[in-house]
């Protein structure tokens, strides 16, 4: 496996750890990497074969809390809509998860009704369960962001985007109250969908 590190300095190491990270776990849970990585903002996600000759793919990622909570929800959603997974270590949000096929997203449906579509029949599926115990509230990163409102009002020079942040605002605090109970997938797009042997 090569991967290729660029960008600045900061980047570079993050970016390094995550590549020893991926051979130390490759090494650990007796995995082959058989394709090339792909690297996302945060994480590094490599093709492997499982011992038992399963294609899966080794995710590594950088823990903050925006990943800390996908390894429960994965497994509450079991497969329905979404990846399965197939094993975790939850002390750095390494997931070994079922392949799936990179070459075909919602980005390559040429109707984007039908992409449309798709997207929101697998966000009702999805937001159909209740989120598991330990995993951020809407509520509380509802309030954090109307915590830093002003902070972000008092940066921001154009008016045009004060008015903006501030009609934001008041949106967001009409609903904040009510967050409700349901799992959320926190970057649902078109480029994050992808084909899997047992769904199109």
């Amino acid at each position: 496996m090569v991967v290729r590190v660029t960008g600045v300095p900061g980047e570079r190491a993050a970016r390094e750890d995550l590549r020893e990270r991926t051979v130390r776990f490759l090494r650990r849970w007796n995995l082959r990497a058989d394709g090339a990585a792909r690297s996302g903002t945060s994480s590094l996600v490599t093709p492997v074969t499982a011992p038992d000759g399963t294609p899966a793919a080794l995710k590594v990622q950088h823990l903050d809390a925006e990943c800390a909570g996908e390894a429960a929800a994965l497994r509450a959603w079991s497969g329905d809509g979404a990846v399965r997974l197939l094993r975790d270590d939850p002390p750095t949000a390494t997931l070994l998860l079922e392949r799936l096929d990179a070459t075909r997203s919602l980005t390559d449906l040429p109707d984007p009704r039908e992409a449309v579509t798709v997207l929101g029949t697998l966000l009702s599926r999805l937001t159909a369960r209740p989120a598991p115990p330990g995993i951020r509230r809407l509520g509380d990163i509802a309030q954090g962001m109307l915590d830093r409102t002003p902070r972000a009002l008092d940066a921001e020079p154009d008016p045009a985007v004060r008015a903006l942040l501030r009609d934001c605002a008041a949106a967001l605090r009409e609903v904040a109250d009510e967050p409700g109970d349901r799992l959320l997938h926190w970057d649902p797009h078109h480029g994050n969908v992808l084909a899997a042997d047992r769904a199109p």
